[in-house]
């Protein structure tokens, strides 16, 4: 008797997986993606409650460097400037647009991973480092900070930077990973028109410039020094492994491509 109800159970199991399945890839405020290869692997949780809960964090954190920069921190406190205002605001506003843009233009490989909150330790180390450089400073040398045009080229930088990298990335859509392609997926196809025309690989100068120009705008010299050095080795040796991939993805196209249009970061051909 038991043996002829189990398949029977089995398969209303299955069934019911497979409705749910189905309900999950019809609700728009899921971040699953389709490709396994784009699954989440970070700590934080893969959900719709997780993703609104990180995008309010970071959208205080950016009404708060927006409130520091317009009002230079009302001169209440000597940490409330309005150079660490913008900073505030460009950092946050960048997690979210990775998101934002993913979300509307990316969806299939949108997860909660898509805020890059998870870039690895060194990336926190860096910017935390750079945080403290600014506010020791800015505590025994005051005066090392009030150079204003330092600090107006790194708001130019960090918001060219940005649009840089948000329009790399709404350009080439579905073409866009934030991970290497190992294997050419089906309907990748090669970008090479729109901004993409002056800068080979504009997402990453994008944010060449804009992690540059984070620290003109605080003034730190050691870590502006320090991040060009680490982000130059790292792109010098991303682009070369990527561009391997696309090598062998698209062939003489890429090699014609490659020839004609330049990565926009110094001394990376």
């Amino acid at each position: 008797m038991s043996s002829a109800t189990e398949p029977e159970v089995d398969g209303f199991e299955q069934r019911l997986r497979q409705r749910a399945e189905a309900k999950a890839k019809a609700n728009p405020l899921d971040t699953i993606p389709a490709n396994t290869a784009h699954q989440p692997r970070g700590f934080i949780p893969n959900t719709p409650l997780a993703a609104s809960l990180i995008s309010f964090l970071l959208g205080s954190v950016f009404s708060l460097g927006v409130l520091l920069f317009v009002t230079d921190g009302f001169g209440r406190y000597w940490w409330s400037t309005s150079q660490l205002g913008f900073y505030l605001a460009a950092w946050s506003a960048f997690h979210w647009g990775e998101f934002a843009v993913t979300a509307g233009w990316n969806r299939d490989k949108c997860s909660v991973d898509s805020f890059l909150l998870e870039n690895g330790a060194f990336y926190h180390i860096a910017h935390s480092v750079a945080l403290l450089e600014y506010l020791v400073t800015l505590y025994f040398k005051p005066q090392w900070k009030q150079q204003p045009y330092v600090t107006l080229v790194g708001i130019l930088a960090t918001i060219v930077g940005q649009a840089l990298r948000s329009s790399a990335m709404i350009h080439a859509a579905s073409n866009f990973s934030h991970t290497l392609a190992f294997r050419k997926a089906e309907g990748h196809v090669l970008v090479t028109d729109g901004i993409y025309e002056w800068f080979r690989h504009p997402s990453y100068a994008g944010f060449f410039y804009w992690a540059l120009g984070t620290q003109l705008v605080l003034q730190n010299p050691s870590s502006f020094v320090f991040f060009a050095g680490v982000l130059w080795r790292f792109f010098y040796q991303r682009i070369r492994a990527e561009e391997a991939y696309l090598i062998r993805f698209f062939g003489d196209d890429y090699r014609n491509y490659r020839r004609s249009v330049g990565t926009k970061i110094p001394l990376v051909p």
